[in-house]
């Protein structure tokens, strides 16, 4: 069975689903996640979330702090309810004021931090991706430019001292590898 076609079952025996993808940075979560909602769009209407506009910066990124949102988040979804949401700004380094994303059928929830412990009895489907960590970086660095290379060494770090705390990969339902 491919993927698409197992998270549409599982997404059916779900009232108000939430798909998580995580894995290290540069994995192709941001691409997976858009091809699962074309996927699933003419079924379900769809809220896509980035971790990248939740994380308070670099330094302040994988907290209780981030927890808390995301548990906001999901609780609000599961309940049928419109998602307040405030982003963070990279250039300013601060967060936006906080908009109101319509309710939707099915929250895709995707970046570095998106499976943790503190959301993982409310997701119907969490999926790792996985990546040797210079392939990531240096797909990272393409996308984003050279400049934020020192960030993404220690980022690297972070990631993975946030994976061995919070055990994702083994936590996942599916597992893919590029």
């Amino acid at each position: 069975m491919d993927l698409i076609a197992a998270l549409s079952d599982l997404c059916k025996s779900t009232r108000q689903p939430v798909i998580a993808i995580d894995g290290p940075a540069g994995a192709g979560k941001t691409t997976l996640a858009h091809d699962i909602k074309l996927a699933l769009a003419q079924s379900y209407s769809i809220t896509e979330i980035h971790m990248d506009d939740l994380y308070d910066g670099w330094d302040n990124a994988l907290t209780s702090q981030l927890s808390d949102v995301l548990t906001h988040l999901v609780a609000a979804h599961k309940k049928s309810l419109p998602i307040s949401l405030s982003s963070y700004d990279w250039l300013a380094q601060a967060f936006r004021s906080a908009i109101e994303l319509e309710k939707s059928e099915l929250l895709i929830i995707e970046g570095v931090g998106s499976g943790q412990k503190a959301i993982r009895d409310s997701l119907t489907a969490l999926i790792w991706i996985d990546i040797k960590d210079t392939e990531g970086l240096a797909r990272v660095l393409q996308r984003d430019g050279i400049e934020i290379e020192n960030q993404m060494r220690k980022w690297l770090t972070t990631q993975e001292q946030h994976f061995a705390v919070e055990g994702t990969q083994n936590a996942a339902d599916f597992v893919l590898t590029n």
